[in-house]
C-alpha cells in the first residue's frame, strides 16, 4: 500500500509519536499550525469516516485525543478537533486521521 499514514504505523517512515497502542498512533504534525498540533490515526486502514463500517473506531480515537489533550494541557484551556473529509474539504491524505490543535486562542473560521 502507497499510504503514508500506513507507512508510518509500520514504521516505514520516521513521526514523532506522542501516543500509540494497538487501534491508533497519533504523532506530531510536520506543519504545525498551533503550539500543539497532533494528527491521531487509527492503525487499521480506511480512507475516510465514510467508509468505516465499525464505529468503535471513532470511540476508541477520541478517547485518545482527549488523553492527549489532558496531557499536553490544553483540556482545561480548550481545543480543536479537525477532520476532513475528500479533497474539497483539505483531506490531503487518504486516511482517516483527526488533528487535534491547541495551545493558543483559535479562531473561527480558522485563518
Amino acid at each position: 500500500m502507497d499510504c503514508i499514514f500506513c507507512k508510518i504505523v509500520n514504521k516505514e517512515i520516521p513521526s514523532s509519536v506522542v501516543y500509540e497502542d494497538d487501534k491508533a498512533l497519533a504523532f506530531n504534525d510536520i506543519a504545525p499550525q498551533a503550539p500543539v498540533h497532533i494528527i491521531i490515526i487509527p492503525k487499521i486502514h480506511v480512507t475516510t469516516v465514510a467508509e468505516l463500517d465499525d464505529m468503535d473506531v471513532i470511540r476508541d480515537l477520541y478517547y485518545v485525543m482527549k488523553k492527549i489533550a489532558e496531557e499536553k494541557g490544553i483540556a482545561e484551556t480548550g481545543y480543536r478537533i479537525v477532520v476532513n473529509h475528500g479533497k474539497d474539504a483539505g483531506q490531503a491524505v487518504p486516511h482517516l486521521h483527526f488533528h487535534l490543535l491547541g495551545g493558543r486562542p483559535l479562531k473561527w473560521p480558522p485563518g
